[in-house]
């Protein structure tokens, strides 16, 4: 499904200017003041704090042209939780991802019982639009006392050692975590990792599976996805 890039009326930087900043800061573990300064190298004056509102305001509508770009998920999924220190509090990342490794939802709580995998549950069937032939999940007692609440037709496969590809898939969000120094708060953690899931996969192809060749053609079709959704790619060639 297409989608229309998002509008940049009011802003005075160009809009190869915004996408770029948008795409180092969620691609890269930097921070806006590393963004600034690589900028700046490039001769562009822009201040951390204007970088910081365009991720804000364009990341999670970038990163969610990306997902209706992508392909229909599959039908067999692997769910995990792992927690993450947020001013200083323990909180609990739930993180669901296909056989693909193709993430589908992450959702910051305060806990991992059953009514906390009970909303993860109800707002994935919401935001996929589907129920899974299988889910995959770790021995938490409350992923199967959810499941029998919400999706009980649906094979649960509960085992430490089947839950590889979505524990995995923690491991960008574990070198963000560090380069952040932590996230301030759980709204602020959630804004960002909604974002970043959809947007820093998208230039993770599995690498071990290609060759060169085929990653560099594979990388160049997804910054053309890239250029398409930011509006990039509708502005007129440098002449």
């Amino acid at each position: 499904m297409d989608s229309a890039p998002p509008s940049y009326r009011g802003h005075r930087y160009p809009v190869e200017i915004i996408a770029h900043c948008v795409w180092l800061y969620f691609r890269f573990p930097l921070s806006f003041r590393e963004v600034e300064e690589l900028m700046l190298e490039r001769g562009v004056i822009v201040s951390y704090e204007t970088i910081r509102r365009w991720c804000l305001k364009f990341g999670q509508s970038n990163a969610n042209s990306l997902r209706r770009q992508r392909p229909r998920p599959g039908d067999k999924w692997h769910l995990d939780e792992v927690f993450i220190t947020i001013n200083g509090e323990q909180k609990y990342l739930w993180r669901a991802v296909d056989q693909d490794g193709n993430v589908l939802d992450i959702l910051v709580q305060n806990r991992r019982t059953k009514a906390a995998a009970r909303r993860f549950f109800r707002r994935l069937l919401k935001g996929i639009g589907a129920v899974p032939r299988v889910i995959v999940t770790d021995k938490l007692r409350s992923y199967g006392a959810a499941h029998r609440e919400v999706m009980p037709s649906v094979e649960h496969r509960s085992h430490k050692g089947l839950n590889n590809r979505a524990e995995n898939s923690h491991q960008p969000t574990r070198q963000r975590e560090r380069a952040m120094k932590g996230f301030r708060s759980v709204g602020g953690a959630q804004r960002f990792l909604s974002a970043f899931s959809g947007i820093s996969p998208h230039f993770r192809p599995r690498r071990h599976r290609m060759t060169a060749p085929d990653h560099r053609t594979k990388m160049i079709t997804r910054f053309a996805v890239w250029d398409q959704i930011t509006g990039v790619a509708g502005l007129p060639a440098a002449v």
